[in-house]
Parts: C-alpha cells; sequence; structure tokens
C-alpha cells in the first residue's frame, strides 16, 4: 500500500471562540506547518490529527512547526510539541514566550541521538 498524499492548505480548531490556525505547506522537500492563536485543548488534538496524516508521506525529520503567531500553549501542547521535536521536526518561534517553550523543549534530548555528553579518556 503506497503512502497518501499530504494535505496542503489551511484548517482551523475552534473552542469556546478560541482559535488556532494551522496552516501547512511544502516546499523543496520539506513542510511546514504554521500555526496561529491558541495550542490548548481541543486544537491539541486537531495538530496532532494533522501531524499524523503529514507523517505518513514525509519523515518527521522533513517538517518544521512555526510557532512564530502562537499566542499561547497549554501543558498538552507543550507535550505534543516536544513530541514533535524528538521524532526530528524542527521548531521555530519568534516570540518570547514560544521561544521560551523552544527552549524548555530542545532541552530534552531527539530520538536516536548520541549522548551528548562527552566522555574524557585523558
Amino acid at each position: 500500500m503506497g503512502k497518501r498524499p499530504p494535505v496542503f492548505g489551511t484548517l482551523f480548531a475552534v473552542n469556546s471562540g478560541r482559535m488556532l490556525r494551522i496552516t501547512i505547506r511544502s516546499h523543496a522537500g520539506r513542510t511546514t506547518i504554521a500555526l496561529e492563536g491558541r495550542l490548548a485543548g481541543p486544537s491539541v488534538e486537531h495538530l496532532r490529527a494533522c501531524w499524523l496524516q503529514e507523517i505518513v508521506a514525509r519523515e518527521p525529520d522533513s517538517m518544521r512547526i512555526d510557532l512564530a503567531d502562537v499566542a499561547f500553549v497549554d501543558a498538552a501542547g507543550k507535550s505534543l510539541l516536544r513530541s514533535f521535536y524528538e521524532q526530528g521536526a524542527d521548531l521555530t518561534a519568534a516570540g518570547l514566550m514560544t521561544r521560551a517553550i523552544l527552549d524548555e523543549i530542545t532541552r530534552t534530548r531527539r530520538l536516536g541521538d548520541a549522548s551528548s555528553d562527552s566522555h574524557d579518556d585523558g
């Protein structure tokens, strides 16, 4: 069975008037999932569903999650972003809050990475 083609475009996850816009773009073998709004509550599951649909067609290390326009991330959203990072996705951010979240997430080792500890034999 072949891989399904990815979905491109913009999706919206709305919860009590709080929206997360998910825009999926592909260029030169890389896919960017750009987020706008609040990554919280049911929006986290919408993003997870988008991710699962995209990785059917491509490897996670060819994916980039753009958080430049994210206003809020709850604990479940942070956990999901951490799992994307651990699978090999690049995470990018522009604002102070999202950069702080990325700093927290990127302290975690990616799956398959060698130990970052250096061993001095001498």
